[in-house]
């Protein structure tokens, strides 16, 4: 039956230098930061690196290096190296130079000690913490790597490169900014003052290949059943809120289930920063704008909900609510915009409505709570939990239903939801995503919608 979810990920032949998950243990505890940071060797290459760096500035055209054939700059950058490296009695075999040289183009072209991080597949986040420390998160968990930028105006200049290619900036009187990469990597910079102990960079990569449903289920995200009930929540255009805390694949989680949006339909999405990958057509996608230096022109998301509702848009997906666009969010979804999605950072299905609630009042009008959870409970439908546990695996926790109000309380009931077990010898958390034997309240709709589910995706077997 699962035959539907036909899409494949493509593969990916790019190098891996770090260790693998079976490798680390518990990398962060297991690192010798200091000893490894403050290596003679390290330092004498970033010296070198740096004397080099500055003979590249005095001797290349920078205006038009982008206009150049790579092969041509790289031997052009080799050029230099080995002069500058023949004047300064300073000797390299035939592998370090060829490293050095690759770290300069990195440095001249992209950003610096990072671009080996940003071109390995299984890193998700990049952490710098001061120029001396550099984490990254690998199959979920973290762990310190051999990287470190020569010093804090090294790392400013990197930071000053990423964000002045979106027309941003950041200094004293603006001391962090978000921003994102051309590959649609999110990226946030925050300097001194406010980073006491230096610059610091987290950079959230954007995945080449999104993960489709197939995979989420062979990666042990949720069942076949479950994945089937979602497929048939989306044709059937219920409104859907993804939950879950921050690194939890709630937009992986969306990206896959809008694969499953019917292709005639027009989708537009609205984010802070750009990260919905939707395979569709007819999609517009919003983004909003941060205030200009002088403090004016600042587009937010409830500017473009608001907006979207004068574009004549199917469905509306709004990559994450965290303010008061959700009062415009919930009118647009009680109003005949079925089929909407969106995600909000909480705990469980239940916190996520109390987060709702919560959003609805930052509006400022005494809107009475009654009120708002009756928008809530009749704009929304379901309510679809996703968590990282311990062992960094990222789950569907539980897939919930919003069956209505009794008195002022909304009511909710899980149809599937995941029974951890315990934990394996090497950490993994073991457990199984299993129905509940509740058939949702939905069932008639769905099938009125012409979606024929089979009942016993619900039945709860006793495993």
């Amino acid at each position: 039956m699962f035959e539907k979810f036909s899409r494949t990920i493509k593969g990916t032949d790019a190098t891996v230098h770090y260790l693998s998950r079976k490798d680390v243990g518990n990398p962060v505890q297991e690192m010798e930061p200091e000893k490894r940071v403050e290596d003679p060797r390290l330092v004498e290459w970033l010296e070198l690196k740096s004397l080099l760096h500055e003979a590249l500035l005095d001797r290349l055209n920078l205006s038009v290096i982008d206009k150049v054939e790579p092969d041509v700059l790289r031997r052009e950058v080799g050029s230099v190296v080995s002069k500058t490296l023949s004047d300064k009695c300073r000797p390299l075999d035939a592998q370090d130079f060829n490293k050095i040289v690759g770290e300069l183009l990195d440095e001249i072209l992209g950003f610096g000690p990072l671009e080996p991080l940003l071109a390995d597949p299984n890193i998700n986040d990049i952490l710098v913490n001061g120029h001396r420390t550099v984490y990254v998160e690998r199959f979920g968990l973290l762990e310190r790597v051999p990287v470190r930028f020569r010093d804090e105006k090294h790392l400013l200049r990197v930071i000053d490169k990423i964000v002045s290619r979106m027309g941003r900036r950041v200094d004293e009187s603006q001391p962090w900014v978000d921003a994102r990469l051309e590959d649609g990597s999110r990226v946030n910079a925050i300097i001194r003052p406010c980073a006491i102990d230096g610059p610091s960079i987290s950079i959230r990569k954007f995945a080449a290949s999104p993960l489709t449903m197939q995979k989420l289920v062979a990666n042990g995200a949720m069942s076949e059943g479950a994945a089937i009930f979602l497929q048939a929540l989306v044709n059937a255009r219920l409104n859907i809120l993804i939950a879950g805390g921050t690194g939890s694949g709630k937009t992986t989680l969306l990206n896959a289930m809008s694969s499953f949006i019917d292709r005639k339909e027009r989708v537009v999405t609205i984010e802070d920063a750009a990260e919905l990958q939707l395979q569709q057509e007819h999609v517009v996608r919003l983004e909003t704008r941060p205030p200009s230096p002088s403090g004016g022109g600042a587009v937010v998301q409830r500017d473009l909900v608001s907006n979207a509702l004068r574009m004549r848009p199917d469905r509306i997906i709004v990559g994450e609510v965290r303010g008061a666009e959700t009062f415009d969010m919930l009118q647009a979804m009680n109003t005949g915009h079925d089929g909407s999605m969106t995600t909000v950072h909480a705990n469980s299905a239940r916190d996520a409505l109390g987060r709702l609630e919560q959003m609805v009042s930052m509006m400022g009008i005494e809107f009475p709570v009654s009120a708002i959870r009756a928008q809530i409970a009749s704009g929304l439908q379901f309510v679809v939990h996703v968590s990282r546990m311990a062992d960094g695996s990222r789950r569907v926790m539980s897939i919930s239903e919003i069956t209505g109000m009794e008195g002022q309380v909304i009511t909710l009931q899980d149809i599937f939801v995941f029974q951890k077990r315990g934990r394996s010898e090497n950490g993994e958390v073991i457990g199984q995503f299993v129905p509940t034997g509740i058939r949702p309240k939905c069932f008639d709709q769905l099938r009125d919608a012409g979606i024929d589910l089979d009942p016993e995706i619900f039945r709860n077997r006793g495993v």
